[in-house]
């Protein structure tokens, strides 16, 4: 096993790894920009070092990290999510200095990096694909020629990365073509990539995912389903596990496809493989992450398997200890995205200091955050700012217990989705089990929650209000 490792990353997912890493007594090493100089991570790790410049590029030069790696003494990196997680050149380097990178091979980042490489893989090895086009395509009369042929509406989609960045959803040869520069536009400023490639729009079908875990012995299993059809402009917001619409039979069947990909790439460590499930039940292989997702908790939650501690015993060589049969998926998790966000101004990023912070707590309940009281909520990183997952044994006490936690959930400063959160836990279709990826957009009633959702805020309001006036 490892003695010590350098996580590449930052906020809630580099606690996460710090964790994982404390109960395994492996030594931690943080990095961070002097913009993130504050963050509870850096002060958890046993050591932590600056990198630079400025508040992103340093967590995204690959050489500045090795050679730190090199001069610290750390044998294994481990990404997290997002910054260098799918580099397939950082992952070379290092294994070219000596230094483990916990997550697949170079191989796999770059054949499933690449949307259009990964839909040939599937297609090869008889898992269904969304009808698209064949490899990426740079001229318009390609993709009107596409759009006739399959029917509106299409996609246009970035082939490489994911997070809804380059992706648009066009219903007429107009739109198409006011699109194809935009898209790959948006694809080369995310990615480095601007290709792009058309694909048959499936209206409102659910997006299911399935974790894999695969070791360096050929060993691969998955450990269910996450159903992520609740998003916004096809970033997640919610997720929940298992699937309220999967049938045994089918979960069998989505599950072997997913592994039959994995294997086809020869893929070891976490990753995903995500599917399209439409009205009628096909589903349709979209695309695969080789990475840890944001929204790992709820498969933990309900397998009771710990993902991120297999990441780093598979990345030192060791054997999976858990077969396919082995995992059980019981009860339900819901994992609700708390991002400083606006989600009554279109989801505007929002910045300030948090003047409260109180997490909720209780049976069943679980914080992934790294927020505080006076923390400080820069415009230079992802407005994630913790998840809260909860458990139950049956979807309604899963649902009410959500409820009762966002109730709870004290943050305040800045605008965030908690009470937009609290607006679906209460809506009807959603307790119901009845949603899609057209959810959000078919239900804008939930857009009119009160921003003053907790009792203690108007007494919080009132109390400084008439501070205020016989301060006068």
């Amino acid at each position: 096993m490892f003695k010590k490792i350098l996580v590449a990353n930052r906020g809630e997912i580099a606690m996460r790894i710090i964790r994982a890493c404390r109960e395994l007594n492996i030594a931690t090493a943080a990095i961070y920009s002097e913009a993130d100089s504050t963050g509870i991570y850096v002060k958890k790790a046993d050591e932590a070092y600056l990198v630079g410049p400025g508040p992103v590029k340093g967590f995204l030069d690959s050489k500045q990290i090795v050679d730190l790696a090199v001069r610290i003494g750390a044998d294994a990196i481990h990404p997290g999510y997002g910054f260098l997680s799918e580099n397939a050149e950082f992952a070379e380097l290092c294994h070219a200095s000596g230094v483990t990178f916990i997550g697949p091979s170079p191989h796999a980042i770059t054949l499933m990096g690449s949307k259009v490489k990964a839909r040939e893989l599937a297609e090869s090895v008889g898992v269904p694909i969304v009808p698209g086009t064949d490899g990426a395509i740079t001229d318009v009369k390609d993709a009107l020629a596409f759009a006739k042929k399959a029917g509106y509406p299409v996609m246009i989609k970035a082939s490489a990365g994911g997070g809804g960045r380059g992706l648009r959803v066009v219903r007429s040869d107009a739109e198409l073509r006011d699109n194809m520069e935009g898209a790959s536009r948006e694809a080369q400023a995310s990615f480095g990539d601007g290709s792009v490639f058309i694909e048959k729009y499936i209206e409102r079908p659910h997006h299911i995912e399935f974790q894999i875990l695969g070791d360096r012995h050929g060993h691969i299993i998955h450990l269910g389903e996450r159903d992520c059809s609740i998003q916004r402009r096809h970033q997640k917001l919610i997720e929940i596990a298992p699937s309220l619409i999967l049938t045994p039979k089918l979960r069998a069947e989505m599950g072997k496809a997913a592994i039959t990909i994995a294997q086809a790439v020869r893929y070891d460590n976490a990753g995903t493989v995500e599917f399209l499930l439409d009205q009628d039940g096909q589903f349709y292989f979209i695309e695969m992450n080789p990475r840890l997702q944001v929204e790992h908790t709820v498969t933990e939650q309900i397998t009771a398997i710990d993902i991120v501690r297999n990441q780093i015993s598979i990345a030192a060589g060791q054997p999976l200890d858990i077969q396919q049969e082995d995992v059980i998926l019981q009860g339900h998790a819901i994992q609700c995205r708390i991002n400083a966000e606006d989600p009554k101004n279109n989801f505007m990023p929002c910045t300030g200091t948090v003047t409260a912070y109180l997490s909720p707590g209780g049976i069943g309940v679980r914080i992934d955050g790294a927020v505080y009281k006076d923390y400080t909520i820069s415009p230079y990183y992802d407005a994630l700012l913790a998840k809260l997952t909860v458990r139950g044994r049956t979807w309604e006490e899963t649902v009410s217990r959500m409820r009762r936690s966002l109730e709870e959930y004290v943050l305040r400063g800045v605008k965030t989705t908690i009470p937009f959160m609290k607006s679906i836990m209460q809506e009807p279709d959603f307790m119901a089990g009845r949603f899609d990826t057209s959810y959000l957009d078919t239900h804008p009633d939930l857009y009119r929650y009160h921003e003053f959702e907790q009792p203690e805020d108007l007494v919080l309001a009132l109390s400084a209000a008439i501070a205020a006036y016989e301060g006068l």
